[in-house]
């Protein structure tokens, strides 16, 4: 999580973060499923959740925001 933050999670939250995490992740093509990408998606899922959000669309839409496109050369 950020530094400057903290939360608390219940097993049921937990739960739904993990699956949102693991669709977003499912959702792109195989080369960008990178363990940078995987971070970087679950930091974004962790900030949208740091702010009280629970709702899962907006949730998986805030997954994928600002994810930035590294291809092997």
């Amino acid at each position: 999580m950020l530094p400057d933050q903290s939360a608390v999670y219940y097993s049921e939250q937990l739960s739904l973060l993990g699956q949102i995490l693991d669709k977003a992740v499912q959702s792109l093509p195989l080369s960008m499923r990178t363990p940078q990408n995987r971070e970087a998606i679950a930091k974004n899922i962790l900030a949208c959740a740091g702010t009280g959000e629970r709702d899962s669309i907006e949730l998986r839409l805030a997954a994928l925001i600002n994810l930035k496109v590294t291809v092997a050369v």
